[in-house]
């Protein structure tokens, strides 16, 4: 940048120091030297020696070489921070791309990073309300409850008149590391280098879109870093949760919060996983544990956004005031800067998955799979059927009890196994999804902690019984509006035909004789008949289908369905 150039400002548009920026281009130098040496390395051996009859130098040698990448790439992210342990975090969870070799090493990178001087938070809180924090709020806590590589958070109370206003005293205060704007575009700068890089590889090309991939990431890190985003997706899953009793979420006090700062009400509690507190309380932890499992499959399958960070730290269980009715404690949800949004469309994908997986059905889990664009419709998935009936043949049903007495021998070979099917198919996990597994484990190993004899399956074989019950009325729903259209078309097609004929015979060329009168005629008996025998079937269905559950609605549907059946058999006998 010349020295008459405009003052350089981050993505979350504030000014960047011109220090920064020499910081910054090193920063960004460091993170290309190691993927170019990298990508130079992978090259040789996996492109180069092949080629020149080498494979099995190549191959001798290969879990050696991932074990050690992840390692290096582990240690510069901890040098690094900032966006760089994300990275490792998203790359962890990329089983359908990357080898296991990798994934295992950077399972553990933790967001942990030394907190930042308090002045230095002091000063960027303060430049965000505009005011003092002694007239923002009554006392703040300098030692942070946590801190993280992109923010860290202090207690305080509320000053007057907005504690007035607003009900509230204690709050946590979240507040951005200083300088976390430029480190992020540094960050992302550098990623979307490498990926311009990798689209140029065709080996990694035919298997991944990289520069999607890391939008797909960019998208999800900067909505982490909008506190804004994580005020509202807060008030949005509050809003999901209206009325019930099984969950509560902090008020958003919207006077102290900017897009770099965040207020909200202090709602600690009993951590999810303190069984010993909980016990104190007279909660039982083994009821805790299906109610989460339970409040977690709500926000996957029926409301659309779910919280996909729900590790323990965020989770606290919170026992009702004394001397009230009602439930005797509640789940409390925190920190909603990463939310997963489901669509609806994907939302019944994911039911049919869960829904299979419930039945241990591995061809209709493939088959689910491939309904909600996981798979291209050409792909091949006979070894991948296979695998996952294999999968529930010899685990499914099993908790994580259970699990623990498996030789883990043996789920090292079959994990090798699915990684090598799964890696040979033409698909990759949309964010979403990834964000859903990662959920979804997480729920398993905190109800695990709460109750060692819990069973995931428990809670999911119920609510899958029970969308399949929701799915088999609507199916019925979709059938008979199919039907009424159907009929809707067949009954005007005798006056559509009857219109053809008179515009036929109003045109050069005249078309009438007894012959086509008498196959329109018969023509239009057939089609009442054929309306018949669809409503008769549609009739039937239905109250088949609803029997089970509401017997009498279904057997009047069911009875009903003998008036089509005989204007079907016997209408139009007349004419013969």
């Amino acid at each position: 940048m010349s020295s008459g150039s405009q003052p350089r400002t981050d993505s979350l548009g504030h000014h960047v120091p011109s220090g920064s920026a020499a910081v910054g281009r090193a920063r960004y130098r460091r993170i290309l030297r190691f993927a170019s040496w990298y990508l130079a390395v992978t090259w040789w051996f996996e492109v180069f020696l092949p080629r020149v009859g080498l494979s099995k130098v190549s191959e001798r040698g290969r879990a050696s070489r991932l074990r050690t990448l992840a390692q290096r790439f582990h240690a510069l992210a901890v040098d690094l921070g900032g966006l760089m342990i994300k990275v490792g975090q998203f790359m962890s969870s990329r089983l359908d791309v990357l080898p296991p070799e990798i994934t295992t090493e950077l399972e553990g990178l933790q967001d942990e990073v030394p907190p930042v001087a308090f002045a230095e938070i002091r000063a960027l809180a303060e430049a965000e309300l505009g005011v003092p924090l002694e007239q923002a709020f009554l006392t703040i806590d300098e030692a942070p409850v946590a801190a993280a590589s992109l923010g860290q958070v202090h207690r305080a109370r509320l000053a007057s008149p907005i504690a007035a206003d607003t009900g509230l005293d204690a709050v946590v205060l979240k507040v951005q590391r200083p300088g976390i704007g430029s480190i992020i575009d540094v960050d992302l700068a550098a990623l979307r280098k490498v990926g311009g890089w990798l689209s140029r590889v065709r080996l990694v090309s035919d298997r991944v879109d990289v520069p999607a991939l890391v939008e797909e990431f960019a998208q999800t890190s900067l909505e982490e870093i909008d506190y804004l985003h994580e005020a509202a997706s807060c008030e949005r899953f509050a809003a999901d949760f209206t009325g019930d009793e099984r969950v509560s979420v902090p008020a958003v006090v919207w006077e102290r919060t900017t897009r770099r700062v965040l207020t909200l009400e202090d709602v600690t509690a009993i951590k999810i996983t303190d069984t010993d507190a909980l016990r104190v309380a007279g909660i039982d932890p083994a009821q805790v544990a299906p109610v989460f499992a339970e409040v977690m499959f709500d926000q996957l399958f029926s409301n659309g956004l779910f919280h996909a960070d729900p590790h323990p730290g965020n989770i606290f269980v919170t026992p009702a005031p004394e001397g009230s009715s009602g439930r005797p404690w509640k789940l409390t949800f925190i920190d909603f800067g990463m939310m997963g949004d489901v669509p609806a469309t994907t939302r019944s994908g994911l039911r049919k998955l869960l829904i299979a997986v419930a039945s241990r059905d591995g061809k209709g889990l493939v088959d689910a799979v491939r309904d909600v664009g996981m798979l291209l419709p050409s792909a091949e998935t006979t070894e991948l059927e296979v695998a996952m009936t294999q999968l529930f043949a010899r685990f499914g049903g099993m908790g994580l009890a259970e699990l623990r007495d498996v030789d883990p021998r043996e789920f090292r070979d079959f994990a090798v196994q699915l990684g090598d099917v799964v890696r040979s198919l033409p698909f990759q996990l949309p964010e979403n999804f990834l964000l859903i597994i990662r959920a979804v484990s997480l729920v398993s190993g905190v109800c695990s902690a709460l109750d060692p004899a819990f069973n995931l399956w428990d809670s999911v074989e119920p609510y899958a019984a029970q969308l399949l019950r929701d799915e088999g009325r609507n199916v019925v729903q979709d059938f008979a509006k199919q039907v009424f259209d159907v009929a809707g078309t067949v009954w005007r097609l005798p006056q559509r035909v009857d219109a053809l004929v008179t515009q036929i015979e109003e045109g050069s060329l005249a078309v009438k004789t007894p012959v086509l009168d008498r196959r329109v005629a018969r023509l239009e008996r057939v089609a009442r008949r054929l309306v018949s025998a669809v409503l008769f079937g549609a009739l039937l269905i239905a109250g088949a289908v609803l029997r089970g559950n509401e017997a009498t609605f279904g057997t009047v549907l069911m009875l009903l369905s003998v008036l089509p059946l005989l204007h079907a058999l016997f209408a139009g006998r007349r004419h013969r």
